[in-house]
Formats: C-alpha cells, structure tokens, sequence
C-alpha cells in the first residue's frame, strides 16, 4: 500500500467513512488523489534536479491539498456528531478538536 493510499484510508476512517455521505467520500478521496500527483510532481522535480524553488512549490501544493483533504474530513465527522450526537460510532468532540489542532 503506497503512502497516499494509507493517508487515504486513515483519513476516510476518521470520518466516519461508513457513514460518511457519498459526496463527502468522493471529495475526500477526490483531494488525495490531486494529493497524489502533485507529490508525485515532486519526485520527478527532485529527480530532475529542480530548481529549489520549484520543488518548494510543488511541497507547498501537496501539503494544502493534504490539509483540506484532512479539514473535510473533521468537518464531516462534526456534521455527523452534531446530527446524532448519541450515536456511539460517531467520533466525539473532544477527540474531533485533537484532530483538528493535529492539523493546525
């Protein structure tokens, strides 16, 4: 299993990904997968001897893209603990606000 895809598993199971929307899901992994190739541009910018500056670039690119992807999925699982705040499969809040600030 690749990085990406174990960020992406960890990342969907942290919000609840069984009971996650379809369309949260899909943006979830549809930001891992930009993820994905915007990392992927870095590897081949550092193979090619880049200019700093523009393997910087593409970091920069790859974390925001890493951290919206993590921001979505807090968002989801709060949306799904503010609708049902007595299920037990739902994360609670104080551990939603640990994940958050692990992302700040």
């Amino acid at each position: 299993m690749s990085e990406v895809e174990s960020v992406e598993t960890h990342e969907t199971a942290g919000a609840s990904a069984g009971t996650a929307s379809p369309e949260a899901k899909r943006k979830v992994v549809n930001r891992l997968r930009r993820a994905h190739g915007q990392l992927a541009a870095v590897i081949e910018a550092v193979e090619g001897e880049a200019h700093c500056r523009d393997v910087v670039q593409q970091l920069s690119a790859v974390t925001k893209a890493l951290d919206r992807a993590g921001f979505l999925v807090i968002s989801t699982a709060l949306q799904e603990c503010l609708a049902d705040p007595d299920n037990e499969d739902s994360a609670k809040p104080e551990e939603l606000e640990k994940l958050f600030l692990s992302l700040a």
